[in-house]
């Protein structure tokens, strides 16, 4: 076994030498006795130097050197500390790596030889050890974790926890939809991380325990106080975490809310991609606390005005603007003007030449140009012309706005009713 000159050992050296050569230099005048017992003391005084090391203790020490086959660490003891062999076999190729000479790490006392004056240490122990002691905090702290499923027996899910391996029992997993819970579904675990609260620590046997329905319990409690605080009426910040055929969630802080895809927008809409993505953060309005379910309802667009109670303050009749055709039915096509109202195409509109059927000329989420020809706000209808928008504003458009009489705008007020109830009719 190799051995390295330690910091401590050097300056107890030095510190010898000093007084040996003091003691030295002034023992004819102390005579030998008394110089033998001052050297007596100074064995001592280097006794006292050194730390006193017992099985279990886990050390800080210096890497003094490392080879292939062993590890020696000065931990301020009479000789460095070795690890053998045996324990770096514990150890990955990328643990052993990481370990540099001069490097400070924790290691285990595992035996003392005061014979053969030599001190057994282990890494992987130490790290064994610490984790340990970090489960008995988590566990006094009440702290979750997150473990990672590496197996399971007839009783439960093996998981992993640092360097030990921990167990939680199949009456502790949470009874979710997919079935974690069952024991067929078990095998299937391998490799999911879960997230985890320590129910035991007994380091004398070796058991560590996890529940998994204990976090849910803790989580359904959490959710409980936050929705008795929640009011409907709220505005609260949030994240859009998911996004469905049916609307978006929204988490608020405490818990994943609904935005239905009919509260999305004041406009119509066919998916929520059309308004969010997610992780985009925004203000919601908390329509419906469900305490019971633990449900809650949100609103995006109650927090924007009502677009047909300033319609006019936007749009006017003959104006031109940009438009996106969001559904064609029989009778013509819906578009959505800049994402705040929507007005009806009809097919007498679409084009001056005849024309079969809308999709002959448009198609959902096409982006064009139209023309406001009627606007009606206690009916909530606005009607709009692809075919006008190519009608400057010349004579001749002037000469057909001054021809078209009352009753033609009647007509064309009584086709849009007939059309939304059509609509209605067709179920759409």
């Amino acid at each position: 076994m190799c051995s390295a000159k330690s910091p401590v050992k050097e300056e107890i050296r030095k510190f010898m030498v000093d007084e040996h050569n003091h003691f030295g230099n002034s023992s004819a005048d102390t005579g030998e006795n008394d110089q033998m017992m001052t050297m007596a003391e100074l064995l001592d005084q280097q006794e006292s130097f050194f730390r006193v090391l017992k099985h279990g203790d886990i050390v800080k020490g210096i890497v003094a050197s490392k080879r292939s086959n062993e590890i020696l660490i000065d931990v301020g003891a009479k000789s460095e500390g070795v690890v053998d062999s045996r324990d770096l076999e514990n150890l990955s190729a990328e643990e052993i790596a990481e370990i540099k000479v001069g490097d400070e790490v924790p290691a285990f006392v595992v035996n003392i030889d005061d014979d053969e004056d030599r001190i057994s240490l282990s890494l992987s122990q130490a790290r064994v050890e610490k984790d340990w002691e970090e489960a008995k905090r988590l566990f006094a702290a009440g702290d979750s974790v997150e473990s990672e499923v590496i197996g399971n027996n007839k009783g439960g899910l093996i998981v992993n926890f640092g360097q030990i391996r921990g167990f939680v029992p199949g009456s502790q997993l949470a009874n979710t939809q997919y079935g974690s819970h069952r024991p067929g579904r078990w095998n299937q675990m391998t490799g999911e991380t879960l997230r985890l609260k320590i129910i035991e620590v007994d380091r004398d046997r070796n058991r560590l325990i996890f529940s998994e329905r204990a976090i849910e319990e803790e989580m359904r409690q959490e959710k409980t106080k936050f929705l008795d605080d929640l009011k409907e009426g709220e505005t609260r910040a949030g994240r859009v975490t998911s996004l469905a055929n049916f609307g978006a969630f929204v988490d608020i802080g405490g818990i994943d809310g609904l935005i239905h895809l009919s509260e999305l927008a004041w406009t119509r809409i066919s998916h929520p991609r059309e308004i969010l993505n997610v992780n985009d953060e925004v203000e919601v309005y908390v329509l419906n606390v469900d305490n019971e379910q633990q449900r809650v309802a949100l609103s995006l667009k109650r927090l924007q005005p009502e677009p047909w109670s300033e319609v006019f303050d936007f749009y006017q009749i003959n104006q031109i603007v940009d438009a996106v055709i969001t559904k064609i039915t029989d009778f013509g096509a819906f578009a959505r003007l800049n994402n705040r109202i929507e007005g009806l195409i009809h097919i007498s509109e679409i084009s001056h030449k005849n024309v079969n059927h809308p999709r002959d000329i448009l198609e959902e989420g096409q982006e064009l140009q139209v023309r406001i020809i009627h606007i009606d706000p206690d009916r909530q209808r606005m009607g709009l012309s692809l075919k006008q928008v190519d009608d400057e504003d010349s004579e001749d458009w002037q000469a057909y706005q001054s021809t078209t009489s009352d009753e033609d705008a009647n007509v064309t007020e009584a086709e849009t009713p007939d059309a939304e109830q059509e609509e209605e009719s067709s179920g759409q």
